[in-house]
């Protein structure tokens, strides 16, 4: 569980509640939130291919869900790897494949132990870093066009109030409930966009780059690795992937 989303969207709703006080009730409405939230899945829905709309729960969990992990403990497992290999030659590497749980990892040691050279394996591994980020760029936009187009459809809500206003002004009656949907679809659909939409898919985003930076210490270590330099040296390259203070724990 990440709890920095879950603290995020739980400080966000409760910033904005305390706000409106005990005037909540007053900040409801039904046809508002169906113009937002409807139309902003409609647009999304006419953007994209339904089978990429319809992966979006899947994708969501993501940014709530995450394991714990540590590049410096990637690259110390990385340099045990080079250390095997070097004592013992590279085919020593497939004794302790069963142990690797990183499944990136286990290709490009299972690459080395099958005899590809240095450049293959490189283009082989970024060629998986590339796919897999095209398949979160693509999961991410989904959150990305809902925070583009809610707020658009708040701004459409408040016309269609506006207009209803105008038309009965006349009936005082009508004034009230048209002009709540005037000021609320757009309040709805900015906080739709920046409260939970945009926020999440930066969330993804962050998520993408840091799995990424993990594969990148991996496709190093594992060429340095195949072209047989000292497991020293393979850690001073590994090295520059971390920050100062993982250096040190390191």
């Amino acid at each position: 569980m990440d709890l920095s989303t879950i603290i995020g969207l739980i400080l966000g709703v409760a910033l904005v509640l305390a706000a409106i006080g005990g005037a909540l009730p007053n900040f409801i409405d039904v046809p508002s939130a169906l113009i937002v939230i409807g139309g902003g899945i409609a647009a999304t829905l006419l953007s994209l291919p339904l089978e990429r709309v319809l992966k979006a729960p899947s994708i969501l969990k993501n940014a709530f869900f995450t394991r714990k992990t540590s590049n410096s403990a990637l690259v110390a497992e990385v340099v045990r790897f080079g250390e095997i290999a070097r004592r013992d030659g590279i085919l020593a590497l497939e004794g302790v494949l069963g142990e690797v749980e990183d499944p990136f990892l286990a290709r490009g040691l299972q690459l080395a132990v099958d005899g590809s050279d240095p450049e293959s394996i490189a283009v082989t591994l970024e060629s998986e870093m590339s796919n897999l980020a095209g398949r979160h760029r693509a999961g991410k936009q989904v959150f990305e066009l809902l925070g583009k187009y809610a707020p658009a459809f708040g701004m459409i809500g408040t016309l269609i109030g506006l207009v209803l206003m105008l038309q009965n002004m006349k009936d005082p009656s009508q004034i009230a409930p048209n002009m709540a949907i005037a000021l609320l679809t757009t309040l709805y659909g900015a906080m739709l966009a920046n409260m939970v939409a945009l926020p999440l898919a930066d969330k993804l985003q962050v998520r993408t780059d840091m799995e990424l930076a993990r594969m990148g210490i991996v496709t190093e270590g594992i060429i340095a690795i195949q072209s047989g330099d000292n497991p020293k040296v393979v850690e001073q390259k590994l090295q520059i992937f971390l920050a100062p203070v993982e250096r040190v724990a390191a």
